[in-house]
């Protein structure tokens, strides 16, 4: 502050600078002590600053127009740039209510002034020398950022400056006097101004009775709408079509040296910096006011309709593809006043047909309409006309790239559409396939590979084994390990993960991966899934999605696919944040080889998987949990008959602690009950050895296996009626009719409890037909039992997810998933002869006697009722 005080330039300019950077670091903290801290700053220091700006403004705006020195001009000019810097970062993050400083509203009053003094006298520096030029020009360009920083974050204490701020805007931005003496990034901060105002929630009046709470709304959007009335609106939209969206001859220039970097559209928040985005994003929220503007864009639409544009007329190509850009930005708001169907047919598909070079403009144009208006009001028996208008232009080998893309991104949009029709489709897709296959090799640059990669995606996608019947796939296939290679040899990562997303789609529509490509494939899911190679921060979540996509494509397991499942591990141990779809991986394997996998990486993960499953969440909980079913639930050979129980051991015996501990959600407690009722289907031995494990250092119950099973089957029977899907319902009881003849005494306490739950079980799964009981759930032959693999979403239930879901047959996975449904224990075995075979087998081991004494310590409705379906 002192030095800052000095009369030296050079030491007060650099204390400023150095000011500067202090004052932008601290008002950069959001905690809210650091914000008290910078407030305080801020009183301290304001008006100090502020009069040095005023000082300096003044000095150098007096000097530009004196004519003086450029060095002189130079170091006032520089001091009052950097007090504005740091006045705008005070201004806007250093009060709490900016309009109860008086030196701030003081300084708020000045923006504007200064801003077109400025202006006037940036006019008066040209050809002074590049440097000044600049540096003028930021200084406006921060004043404008000042008013940008305030509307934002102080949107009241921007009130008393709406009225300034939008007659600045129109005067500069939509009059020939103030356009004479603009340049475009200031043009971009005006616009960004006036759409900021419009923007803002703070300025708009609720709707209907809703009362307004905040009295400056109601003046704010007063004094709006008393600056944008009908006629300035109206003004305002034919100047942004008939100015700002025609094409200049930069653009133009660009478009014939680099076509696809024309074509390229700038999304994200590219409205900030750049004049077209910034435009087009004005224009659409003047639509607010739709009322009044649809009837000014659709007057400018039927002028067209009256002259027929020559080819040559480059000026009127240039006229409508603006007002043709318009009613596309527009088109939601345009639903009741355009005719689409009508339009299409009898103008823009004719006007696709126009082979002139200037007529390229056009043409883009019109395809950039058939992609936006599909999704608004198109007709669908239009549906084939517009693919075929799309096709066109893609297919033909001497079409402009920009036309080319902007018809490949508009096919996107008409797949990608609510009401789009596979079948209606069916026919183009292989040309279309075709067709993308030649513009991505055609393609150049990066950027314009991925986009045609995302609408390849898209097709193959939404059209399944449609694009695999058609064949246009094959050549795409091939021509991917050379992208793949060209990618990586430069380094462009991200073109990479595109590649792999599309290979995931081709893979799934063919429902198959032939033998020719497996190998790269396998040998880039591995490059991709090595944590030690720096490129898989890009590309793991598609690889993981590709290894999926092949492990469900398979028939068979190769040394290079069971050696790929060691990438597994420290995917796992790194972070949670792929655990789903690493599951999912794990399921395959275990559907696929489950012997080879279990033996080897699959029984490290899930041993990895049960310590982490105390920090996991319920739906984490629950897809390991299921995880550990499949391994107990698959086929594996003699010589390792228990190898899924062995597995899951670690797993099972978390589980009977946390059974025991009986705080679940109802999901998570009917897997748990269900996992433990599959051991003991299996081998009752291997259940009581659990129980045994689980009771060792377990002293709240004295390290006791009975005191343990005792508290085991008190939860069970208290908890068991909160499992509500049928099929493990009915493997839980099951389980527990299992148990009644394993000779336990502490299981025949339980007796009564267990009869009771069984007898609900059986009310619920035995249906009556031809006046006899039949368990409902037990499969006739040739039925498609439920899937016991509750899996991705659509993908998880039967007839969705590869090949078949688009009409082909089944994928490989699919038929594995089946022959797992075949064998569930709730499809398999009848409940009822179950209970009987079991209640049989304990009377002839305890003898009639006790038998009867057991059943009388039953509830006699209980009995009543389980006679109705077994002899007692």
């Amino acid at each position: 502050m002192g030095a800052m005080k000095t009369t030296q330039p050079l030491i007060q300019h650099r204390s400023l600078l150095i000011f500067h950077h202090v004052v932008k670091a601290l008002a950069s903290k959001r905690l809210v002590g650091d914000r008290k801290t910078f407030q305080e700053l801020t009183n301290s220091v304001y008006s100090f600053i502020l009069s040095l700006w005023h000082e300096n403004t003044e000095i150098f705006l007096r000097q530009i127009q004196e004519g003086a020195a450029t060095e002189i001009i130079t170091e006032h000019l520089e001091k009052a740039l950097l007090c504005l810097r740091i006045l705008r970062k005070l201004t806007v993050f250093g009060f709490k209510k900016a309009h109860e400083s008086q030196d701030a509203v003081a300084f708020l009053n000045v923006v504007f002034d200064r801003a077109k003094s400025s202006l006037e006298c940036r006019k008066l520096l040209k050809g002074r020398g590049i440097y000044l030029l600049e540096l003028c020009e930021k200084f406006i360009i921060h004043l404008t950022k000042v008013a940008l920083g305030v509307l934002f974050f102080h949107p009241f204490s921007y009130v008393p400056l709406i009225r300034p701020s939008l007659e600045f805007a129109l005067y500069y931005c939509f009059t020939e006097p103030g356009m004479a003496l603009i340049y475009e990034r200031f043009t971009i901060q005006c616009l960004n101004i006036v759409k900021g105002i419009l923007q803002c929630i703070e300025y708009k009046v609720p709707k209907g009775t809703e009362q307004i709470k905040e009295p400056m709304t109601l003046q704010a959007h007063q004094t709006k709408m008393e600056v944008l009335d009908a006629n300035t609106l109206c003004h305002m939209c034919r100047h942004l079509v008939t100015h700002y969206f025609l094409l200049s001859s930069d653009d133009l220039a660009l478009w014939d040296a680099e076509p696809e970097s024309f074509a390229i559209d700038e999304a994200g928040e590219s409205w900030k910096y750049s004049l077209r985005p910034c435009t087009e994003a004005l224009f659409m929220e003047l639509f607010q006011f739709r009322e009044v503007l649809s009837p000014e864009l659709v007057r400018l639409l039927a002028s067209l309709q009256h002259r027929q544009v020559s080819p040559d007329d480059l000026p009127a190509i240039l006229n409508k593809d603006a007002i043709y850009n318009a009613v596309r930005l527009a088109a939601f708001d345009l639903y009741d006043d355009v005719d689409f169907d009508e339009w299409f047919t009898n103008v823009l598909s004719q006007e696709l047909k126009i082979k002139d070079n200037n007529f390229r403009i056009i043409r883009r144009r019109v395809c950039q309409l058939i992609g936006q208006w599909c999704g608004v009001r198109a007709s669908q028996c239009l549906r084939p006309a517009m693919y075929e208008a799309l096709l066109a232009p893609l297919a033909s080998r001497d079409e402009d790239a920009a036309v080319k893309l902007a018809a490949a991104e508009a096919l996107r949009s008409t797949i990608d559409d609510f009401n789009f029709d596979v079948e209606q489709f069916a026919p183009y897709a292989p040309h279309a396939i075709a067709a993308l296959y030649e513009l991505l090799v055609e393609s150049e640059e990066c950027d314009t590979k991925m986009h045609v990669l995302h609408v390849v995606s898209c097709v193959t996608e939404r059209c399944g084994a449609g694009v695999a019947r058609g064949g246009g796939a094959g050549s795409l296939t091939a021509y991917l390990p050379q992208l793949w290679h060209h990618a990586a040899a430069h380094q462009h990562n991200m073109l990479r993960a595109a590649a792999l997303s599309a290979l995931v789609h081709l893979l799934k529509a063919l429902g198959d991966c032939t033998l020719t490509i497996r190998p790269w494939i396998l040998s880039v899911v591995n490059e991709s899934t090595r944590l030690s190679e720096p490129a898989h921060v890009y590309l793991l979540e598609d690889a993981l999605e590709l290894w999926l996509a092949v492990l469900e494509t398979s028939t068979s397991a190769d040394p290079a696919t069971i050696q790929l499942a060691e990438n597994l591990y420290p995917i796992i141990e790194q972070s949670t944040e792929h655990h789903r779809i690493v599951v999912y991986i794990m399921q395959a394997y275990s559907l696929l080889c489950p012997e080879e996998f279990l033996l080897g990486a699959g029984g490290r993960c899930l041993s990895l998987l049960d310590d982490m499953m105390a920090d996991m969440r319920s739906d984490g909980v629950l897809s390991v949990l299921k995880m550990a079913e499949i391994c107990l639930s698959v086929t594996l050979p003699e010589r390792n008959t228990f190898l899924g129980v062995k597995v899951v051991w670690p797993i099972l015996i978390r589980v009977i602690h946390c059974l025991m501990e009986c705080d679940d959600l109802p999901m998570v407690l009917s897997v748990r009950l269900c996992l433990v009722s599959r051991v003991i289907l299996r081998s009752t031995d291997l259940f009581y050895k659990a129980v045994q494990e689980a009771s060792n250092g377990y002293v709240e119950y004295d390290s006791d296996p009975d005191k343990v099973l005792n508290r085991l089957l008190h939860v069970w029977t208290e908890k068991m009626n909160l499992v509500t899907q049928v099929e493990r319902w009915k493997v839980v009881g099951l389980g527990l009719a299992a148990l009644l003849t394993t000779q336990n005494a502490v299981v025949l306490q339980w007796f009564p409890a267990i009869l009771l739950n069984l007898t609900e079980v059986l009310n619920d799964v035995m249906k009556t037909e031809n006046n006899a009981y039949v368990d409902s759930l037990l499969a006739p032959p040739g039925s498609r039992p439920a899937s016991p693999l509750e899996g991705r979403g659509g993908a998880g239930r039967w007839g969705a997810g590869g090949a078949g879901a688009a009409g082909g047959a089944p994928c490989p996975h699919d038929v594995r998933r089946r022959a797992l449904a075949d064998a569930h224990p709730a499809h398999v075995l009848d409940l009822r002869a179950v209970t009987h075979h079991q209640l049989e087998t304990l009377k002839s081991q305890v003898g009639a006697e006790t038998f009867q004494r057991l059943l009388q310590s039953a509830d006699p409705e209980t009995l009543q009722q389980l006679r109705e379906y077994v002899p007692l």
